[in-house]
């Protein structure tokens, strides 16, 4: 039952964060190193409590979401590698709190535009230790040689 309630109240935070953060959006085009730095420190903030087994509140869930959003509009706009600790931070809080879907969807993010930073075995080691197949991508140079085979 407190899955379920939980599930409606990100599922309604997350429709009225992403209202209100389009329009915030338009208005920013980068993240500043400030915001950065602030984003860390919630999903830091928010690490603690849930090792502490303390309750997100609705307003630490309206957070996570937020910087969740302003992490993805960022990156529509440009990769920047800063982002990618931020990415394993919030998919790290999301994995602890049981929600599968939104830790992938952080792991992966890491995988597929930070895949040449530190994080990024970090990331596939969490995708596999969740039971998700991880496909490293195929170089140009292996996709070079099976074409040259089947002449």
């Amino acid at each position: 039952m407190k899955k379920i309630f939980l599930s409606i109240l990100v599922s309604f935070l997350l429709i009225a964060a992403i209202s209100i953060d389009v329009s915030a959006a338009k208005k920013s085009s980068k993240l500043s190193k400030e915001d950065i730095a602030n984003m860390s420190e919630t999903i830091d903030k928010l690490t603690q409590k849930i090792y502490g087994r303390a309750l997100l509140s609705p307003q630490d869930n309206e957070e996570l979401i937020g910087i969740k959003i302003k992490l993805d509009n960022q990156m529509l706009m440009a990769s920047n590698p800063s982002l990618a600790p931020l990415y394993y931070k919030a998919g790290n809080v999301y994995k602890l709190r049981d929600m599968k879907s939104e830790a992938i969807e952080c792991y992966q993010t890491i995988l597929e535009n930070f895949s040449d930073t530190a994080l990024a075995p970090k990331a596939k080691a969490a995708l596999e230790q969740m039971g998700v197949e991880v496909k490293a991508p195929a170089s140009t140079e292996e996709e070079g040689s099976e074409s040259d085979e089947g002449i």
